[in-house]
């Protein structure tokens, strides 16, 4: 088991990250115009990354699999960003934005990293709002803040319910203004199917042009993965579709150690499923949690008249509801943190209260806040989320509750990075969603858009700096060197491989076993025997993804089967390394909850055991993966039981 090396500073806490830039090397000007960076994804934390490298002079060459950066799943987050401005006045900090992150995850967070993120969050809105973001106002014209769960300030941001979507067109025109500047060569439709190191540092990748086929070789003297989460490895998620963890995953089996694989979030506030042949799902912000209030019905006999149509909310009376959010914690109510939420829904439902057809669903009621506010007050908060949710449901959510429940949404695993975000390659960095470092075992709702501005507007322009001072004098490499020669080979012969096998199931259908095997035994709730089982039924479906997959279609030429079986074949070698991370963590602890170790069904942690994080070497996918640790150490905070009551 090798050492990891986190890189973090000396000093007290609330001035390592000033100590680290005072000291960090620089590359002048001159220099600048030598070095050549490539960034692969170009969501938040990409282009953010990317228009900033490229403002700073460096040649930036960025690549996105979607048709333009403005369709990256960024988009898609509604309720917020968090940053510790006190605007409301209520004692926010940003040593209380730290702590509620610190907690929020469970105490599995690496502390360093976490107080960084809350430090430079007052500034990612300063530079959103210059860009021209469209952020809430207040009548005075002060920007306006709301709550999000695990905190009792308000300290997130908001554009309606479109938050993520602005920010991003934000972080776009940045990224543009470089593109038209020649400071940026920007790649669509560009999928990275291979990292390519040299003398053991990244120096380049291998691009599968998704129009043509054609696999490309393009050199850099540092690499960026910035490609988001791996949610979509139970099939349904909210996740866009073709969110994946491919770039990532061919990282760890080059040598990136993949750190929580089984930290995924289950998002509380979701429309249900209703039937098989459903490809994702559909996210309720958080956000409406500040007006609208959980609840079933307090018996199994009127929850039961409600999935069977015999009743409607509105008939079961006050004192026959359970507010159960409110009753177990009161101290948060319907704001408390999204694992704890979720699994509370899902008691409520295992308990046979759930209120839609399969049992699988809860209330989320706005009636209480249009009494208060008016209905007006209320629709104009939240955007087009009461639209979207009629437009899919063909119920009106401000005459009935809604029906919502748990689904998978966000990956706090991730690839393992140091202090300076770089990878256990050299010259390889992971920002955003993609790596593990920010949110510990369970994410606060609005930190995800704020780690990934963070990351790419203010922490990877001064860290790699400090490592691109030494590499200044190295001279591109020719795309025929050996290196990328030997890469371009082995991509084409797993594809070759792939597309060969010509057998009877589709991308889809092996897609769907596996999401169902994760969602049954690595999901809300997990154990030992079923997480043993589940390893056993993942292995069996990866032999028979590779003889019975059928791929339509050929290799050279637009072929978005071919594109999606690749996905998923690393989905199936994914989730084994879920279900063993999953196994290897013998305690409860945010969005991992092992039924075996639980204190008054709450989350027991096992703090002397497994206080570290676990980051796992590849070796081969019919060997078991190496464990190494690094150990989570707090100096500044103790240790506590969560409670939120």
């Amino acid at each position: 088991m090798a050492a990891l090396d986190s890189k973090i500073p000396t000093g007290p806490l609330a001035e390592k990250w000033s100590n680290y830039k005072e000291h960090a090397k620089l590359v002048n000007p001159a220099n600048k115009r030598k070095v050549e960076v490539i960034v692969v994804g170009t969501g938040l934390a990409g282009a953010s990354a990317a228009a900033t490298l490229a403002e700073l002079g460096y040649k930036v060459k960025a690549f996105c699999f979607q048709d333009s950066p403005r369709r990256a799943h960024s988009i898609a987050a509604q309720g917020g960003i968090n940053a510790a401005k006190n605007y409301k006045n209520d004692g926010d900090s940003v040593y209380r934005l730290f702590y509620d992150t610190i907690k929020g995850g469970d105490f599995r967070a690496r502390e360093a990293n976490v107080y960084r993120l809350a430090d430079v969050s007052r500034n990612i809105i300063d530079q959103c709002v210059a860009q021209g973001v469209p952020f809430a106002r207040e009548y005075g014209g002060l920007l306006d803040n709301r709550s999000f769960g695990g905190a009792q300030v308000s300290r997130t941001f908001y554009a309606r319910g479109q938050t993520g979507q602005q920010l991003l067109l934000g972080a776009y025109g940045a990224l543009e203004r470089q593109v038209g500047l020649g400071n940026v060569k920007m790649y669509n439709r560009h999928e990275m199917v291979e990292v390519v190191t040299i003398d053991g540092k990244a120096r380049g990748i291998i691009a599968r042009n998704l129009i043509t086929g054609k696999l490309e070789r393009y050199f850099g003297h540092a690499v960026i993965l910035a490609t988001g989460g791996y949610g979509n490895v139970f099939f349904l998620s909210t996740n866009a579709m073709g969110s994946n963890v491919t770039a990532a995953w061919k990282a760890h089996k080059k040598g990136a150690y993949f750190a929580n694989p089984c930290y995924t979030q289950i998002h509380p506030t979701c429309i249900p499923v209703t039937g098989d042949y459903q490809s994702k799902l559909t996210l309720m912000s958080e956000s409406l949690r500040n007006d609208g209030r959980v609840w079933v019905p307090k018996t199994r006999e009127d929850a039961k008249a409600i999935r069977e149509g015999k009743k409607k909310p509105e008939d079961i009376r006050e004192e026959d509801r359970d507010y159960y959010l409110e009753r177990k914690y009161p101290s948060y109510g319907n704001l408390c943190p999204r694992d704890i939420a979720s699994r509370a829904a899902k008691e409520a439902c295992d308990d046979g209260r759930g209120i839609v057809p399969s049992g699988f669903g809860v209330f989320l009621d706005f009636a209480d806040a249009i009494k208060r506010l008016g209905v007006d007050v209320v629709k104009a908060r939240y955007g087009e989320l009461f639209p979207m949710y009629q437009n899919i449901t063909n119920e009106d959510p401000l005459k009935t509750p809604m029906k919502i429940y748990p689904a998978v949404h966000y990956t706090m695993g991730g690839l393992w990075v140091d202090y300076e975000l770089m990878t256990s390659i050299k010259g390889l960095y992971c920002l955003g969603e993609a790596n593990f470092s920010d949110h510990g075992a369970n994410r606060l709702g609005a930190s995800a858009l704020m780690q990934g501005l963070a990351d790419g507007y203010f922490v990877i322009p001064y860290t790699i700096g400090n490592y691109l001072s030494g590499e200044i004098f190295t001279k591109p490499i020719a795309l025929d060197h050996p290196a990328f020669v030997e890469a371009e080979k082995e991509v084409q012969a797993r594809a070759e491989k792939l597309i060969s096998i010509k057998g009877k199931k589709t991308v889809d259908d092996l897609h769907k076993q596996l999401g169902k095997i994760m969602w049954e035994y690595c999901g809300m709730a997990r154990t030992a025997e079923g997480l043993t089982k589940a390893r056993k039924m993942i292995q069996d479906l990866r032999k028979e993804f590779w003889s019975n997959v059928n791929i339509p279609g050929s290799l050279n030429e637009f072929n978005p089967e071919f594109d999606k079986a690749g996905r998923v074949a690393d989905f199936i070698e994914l989730g084994e390394l879920m279900v063993v991370d999953a196994l290897n963590r013998n305690e409860s602890c945010g969005g991992h909850f092992r039924e075996e170790y639980q204190e008054e069904g709450e989350a027991k942690r096992d703090d002397e055991k497994y206080a570290y994080v676990a980051a796992w070497e590849h070796t081969s996918v019919d060997s078991d993966p190496v464990l190494h640790k690094e150990a989570l150490v707090y100096e500044n905070i103790e240790m506590q039981t969560r409670s939120y009551k």
